[in-house]
């Protein structure tokens, strides 16, 4: 079996939080205690730490592209458009390492809290 392509993997992880944002609705009851939005928010935290790594990757391979002269545009110059990509991608990054520290301070408030099984009585 090959292993899968780039694009492969991105759409598997956008249908991944698409099935997330479906399971974490409040209707699903898919959510009880607080330790279930601590482990997710946990794990979104790695996702998030990972993707300025995938995005300078991106942007590598377009600088790649950009000296080969190989690129086309089907308007405008195709080195502005790979600049505009490239400039996007490491804006792209620097948003996703301060969504990181935004989850990991929600990750710090939820661990001290625990479920109150009396409150259930």
């Amino acid at each position: 079996m090959p292993n899968p392509s780039p694009r492969d993997l991105a759409e598997t992880a956008a249908e991944a939080i698409r099935s997330l944002n479906h399971t974490t609705q409040s209707s699903k009851g898919e959510l009880t205690y607080p330790g279930d939005a601590y482990e997710v928010v946990a794990s979104l935290k790695v996702l998030t730490q990972r993707l300025p790594q995938s995005f300078q990757q991106l942007s590598q391979f377009l600088g790649v592209l950009a000296k080969t002269g190989a690129v086309t545009a089907d308007y405008g110059a195709p080195d502005d458009h790979l600049a505009e990509a490239r400039s996007a991608l490491a804006s792209a990054a620097l948003i996703a390492q301060t969504l990181t520290e935004h989850l990991d301070h929600a990750h710090n408030a939820l661990a001290p809290l625990g479920y109150d099984t009396a409150s259930e009585a």
